[in-house]
């Protein structure tokens, strides 16, 4: 479906954040026969519905906000209302067509798209393959779930996404490049089960992408790939140590699917990002610490590779470009201090194979782990597994809502130690007093941050105003 399907129908725009405004803005143009908005409940994310606004899409509330969606012809969500919503579950037995803005913008905009998803390494992978792009002379335009949304957006040649799984959903185009980072349960709240996340998560190379990226690292991810035949896979990364192309190639995968991109020993015996045997650049030319940045860089390679960059005839300038790599805010983000303690922000840590990750870039060094949030459910065991098996040694200070949780599942482990706070500024603060300098106090809940603040910039402020507030 199209914007220009909606000419001369009833829509309804559910949702009245920035997804529900630039929908609204869109749609209107178009010429649909009625266009209204719908908001179910109040949420941070809501603008005001006043002025221009409201005279576009009138706003329609409680009981009678229903009534409107019952009367749409075609409903457009915002990427919070999920599939668990019992509004939702009417207009599915209503038989009421439900799509969103970014469905509707990839219905025209497909071919020129690179598409990136994740349950975790998105955002990273997102702003590797923009800033790379523009590298070697080839401008997009980046936005989606980072920056702007895609209804905002201006046009381009080319156009690098982040898509959530919200934003995958919907979807009945697939862009011209897929990119794939990982698979984890997160939101089961939204989708209704982990089966049903992987299903919306995987909607995105559902419908017809040109070639399918994929970080052949994540055994989750392997899994539900060879579960979807066909697909025209490129692999970046390794397989238990060794280049991955025999599981693309088993899997049906393209022909450079043998000659993947990963990290491996290079000439000095370090490190190095290869092409198949062939060492390009020292993997120390991305500052981003941690294994997992380099799959990351990896699987960003591969889809410079499927736009049509010659990786290895650009390898100086690809290197060069990795030194100005725009800073994601709220992702490992180092912040020194006068005690020489190293705090780190990362706020954007939903899930324990996130704040995993997180943990082994600094396990080296005496670490204060700050952990918990929003509790949706989520199972803790692979962070205790990996804390035991690498015999981490760390302090976890667990905080309002999950923490408790999180705690009771490492608090046997004899290298771990376990503390309680009442709230994150308190966290902080105990932080301080149990990390000696040259340590790391690292805040990656391995939770949403709902509940207890607005959004994951809300929590990273609190935790950067409670580092200024407790330097004293």
């Amino acid at each position: 479906m199209q914007l220009t399907d909606l000419r001369g129908r009833r829509v309804a725009v559910w949702g009245t954040g920035r997804e529900g405004v630039a929908a609204v803005n869109a749609i209107a143009p178009v010429g649909p026969a009625d266009l209204v908005t719908v908001m179910d409940r109040e949420t941070y994310a809501a603008n005001p519905w006043t002025g221009r606004l409201a005279e576009l899409a009138p706003l329609h509330t409680g009981p009678a906000a229903l009534d409107a969606l019952l009367a749409a012809d075609v409903v457009v969500r915002s990427p919070v209302i999920g599939e668990t919503h019992p509004w939702v579950v009417r207009l599915r037995e209503h038989g009421t067509p439900i799509t969103s803005g970014t469905a509707l913008w990839m219905a025209e905009h497909a071919a020129a798209t690179v598409g990136v998803t994740g349950s975790k390494g998105k955002s990273t992978t997102t702003n590797l393959i923009s800033h790379l792009l523009g590298a070697v002379d080839r401008p997009n335009v980046m936005g989606g779930n980072i920056g702007i949304p895609v209804l905002d957006l201006p046009p381009a040649d080319r156009y690098v996404l982040e898509l959530s799984m919200y934003q995958c959903a919907d979807l009945t185009d697939s862009p011209g490049v897929a990119v794939l980072t990982s698979l984890a349960p997160e939101h089961l709240d939204w989708s209704g089960g982990e089966a049903e996340y992987y299903r919306h998560k995987l909607n995105l190379v559902g419908h017809g992408p040109g070639a399918v990226v994929f970080n052949a690292n994540d055994q989750r991810l392997r899994g539900e790939l060879a579960t979807r035949p066909g697909l025209p896979l490129v692999p970046a990364g390794s397989v238990d140590g060794a280049p991955a192309g025999s599981a693309a190639d088993s899997a049906g995968g393209r022909p450079d699917a043998a000659d993947p991109f990963h990290v491996a020993p290079g000439p000095d015996g370090t490190d190095w990002v290869r092409l198949g045997d062939q060492p390009l650049f020292p993997r120390t030319a991305l500052r981003l610490v941690g294994r997992h940045n380099g799959w990351n860089l990896c699987v960003a390679l591969a889809a410079l590779r499927a736009v049509g960059v010659d990786c290895v005839a650009e390898r100086d300038r690809l290197a060069a470009a990795l030194a100005t790599l725009p800073t994601l805010e709220h992702r490992l983000t180092p912040i020194e201090d006068p005690s020489g303690i190293t705090f780190v922000d990362d706020s954007l840590s939903t899930i324990p194979q996130s704040a995993i990750h997180a943990i082994e870039a600094y396990a080296d060094r005496p670490l204060t782990v700050i952990v918990g949030g929003e509790d949706r459910g989520v199972d803790y065991t692979p962070l205790r597994e990996f804390l035991a098996e690498h015999e981490v040694t760390a302090t976890l200070i667990g905080i309002p809502d999950s923490g408790p949780r999180i705690l009771d599942a490492v608090k046997d482990l004899g290298t771990i130690t376990t503390v309680l706070a009442d709230d994150l500024v308190e966290a902080v603060r105990l932080g301080r007093e149990r990390t000696p300098a040259g340590g790391v106090v690292l805040m990656s809940p391995a939770a949403p941050s709902y509940g207890r603040f607005d959004n994951f910039a809300h929590r990273s402020r609190v935790f950067r105003q409670a580092i200024t507030d407790t330097a004293g």
